[in-house]
């Protein structure tokens, strides 16, 4: 597994970590693999706000995806990049069809943890490459997620894929969180990733650059850290990250944007 495999284990950690406080995002099936894969994080990979940080971005990745399912109940779903993620689990089961890709790698260990029905698959490939679309029906509609992905992607990269995301489906709802410039240059200095290994990333001008040459229209801006779920936390810790890992340098690091063609 290479390294930007392998941060796949910091999600997963901090998804597990909430879900065992009874906070934020209830996820028994990461606490279930965390458990097994006891994999060795170090450093600012296990901090607890970090752990916060994802699992609220998580939730909010769930509730929208939730909401888009209850607009559209026979959308594809493609989960891209899905790690280890239990989205699918989380979401709920009475779905058209689920699909979860990631490298092969991924995939491999995923399938230690995930079953395959008529509703959910799982497909390795490289979503820069695209391939895994000559696999799937002919939709109306896809709802299409992409967490903690954009990152390892150039502009032109990600603008690829999300064309041929366009092409094939005749209506796409999508969520994608990026890196801002600011973001990547302070990656540098400080960022949980580079305790696995990865060194190069990448970051979004601003909204307007996903919309070039891809077929898609930018919808809105959302929070990844909303009040209610930063009420989740008590005391001084809620205090913290309100002002500090949910405060205004933090939303010069980080966006989520939402799109549709």
């Amino acid at each position: 597994m290479n390294n930007v495999n392998k941060t796949l284990y910091i999600p997963l950690y901090g998804k597990a970590l909430v879900s065992k406080k009874g906070i934020i995002l209830s996820d028994k099936k990461a606490e279930e693999i965390w458990e097994s894969e006891q994999i060795p994080l170090k450093g600012k990979s296990k901090s607890k706000w970090l752990a916060y940080y994802m699992s609220m971005r998580a939730s909010v990745f769930d509730t929208w995806t939730k909401e888009k399912l209850a607009q559209f109940p026979d959308a594809i779903v493609l989960h891209l990049g899905c790690g280890l993620d239990s989205r699918v689990e989380r979401v709920g089961d009475k779905l058209a069809l689920w699909i979860d890709v990631d490298f092969p790698t991924v995939i491999n260990e995923r399938k230690r943890y995930y079953k395959e029905t008529e509703s959910y698959r799982m497909i390795a490939d490289d979503i820069r490459e695209g391939t895994f679309l000559q696999d799937l029906p002919k939709s109306e509609r896809a709802i299409v997620i992409l967490e903690g992905v954009s990152m390892y992607l150039t502009n032109e990269e990600l603008k690829r894929a999300f064309s041929k995301l366009s092409t094939h489906f005749s209506r796409l709802s999508v969520l994608v969180d990026c890196y801002t410039p600011f973001a990547v240059k302070m990656s540098k200095i400080k960022n949980p990733i580079n305790d696995v290994g990865v060194t190069k990333v990448y970051g979004i001008e601003n909204s307007s650059v996903l919309e070039i040459d891809t077929g898609l229209t930018f919808i809105k801006e959302h929070t990844i850290t909303p009040q209610y779920l930063i009420d989740e936390l008590k005391g001084f810790e809620k205090f913290v990250f309100k002002h500090v890992y949910a405060g205004k340098t933090s939303k010069r690091l980080y966006k989520l944007y939402e799109y549709e063609n």
